[in-house]
């Protein structure tokens, strides 16, 4: 059986919502000590690098002029290193630090300790029950739809090639 309208609608409206109340409840940038979306570029390089700004633009979904400010501002940090790209002399390849490292490290730990602390009451069954369905959600979601979302363009329309 498929998934009712009304139950997608309430998904994506929870989801949402558990976003947000997500990042308030573990602390946020009180943890590391940078704006939220400066850590959340830390963190997706440090699980994609080294890479192409352009490319980490492409998976954080922002453009690039938007997140050559944040890379500068990394750089600035200590946070993150450009180095040359051995295969296009052009081009640059960006990749977190030791110290950027570091900061993930403390950050994914106090986040660990203070979640643990807020599901003081669910049994270790819950906790793993959530991770489970948790996990099913960034699978589908990961994977490419079947059918182009309402409204997109396709490749034919408007002039596109």
């Amino acid at each position: 059986m498929t998934v009712q309208a009304e139950t997608a609608a309430d998904l994506v409206e929870e989801v949402f919502l558990f976003g947000r109340v997500l990042r308030g409840a573990l602390g946020g940038g009180a943890v590391t000590g940078l704006p939220p979306a400066l850590t959340g570029v830390l963190h997706v390089l440090a699980h994609s690098e080294p890479c192409r700004q352009n490319e980490l633009a492409l998976s954080l979904c922002v453009s690039q002029s938007a997140l050559s400010r944040q890379i500068a501002d990394l750089v600035d940090a200590g946070l993150v290193v450009r180095r040359p790209d051995p295969d296009d002399g052009r081009a640059s390849l960006v990749e977190v630090t030791d110290a950027g490292r570091r900061i993930l490290a403390d950050s994914k730990a106090l986040r660990a300790e203070n979640l643990r602390e807020r599901l003081a009451t669910w049994t270790q069954g819950e906790a793993e029950d959530a991770l489970t369905a948790l996990r099913h959600l960034i699978h589908t979601f990961s994977t490419p739809a079947r059918t182009p979302a309402v409204g997109a363009i396709t490749p034919n329309e408007g002039g596109l090639a």
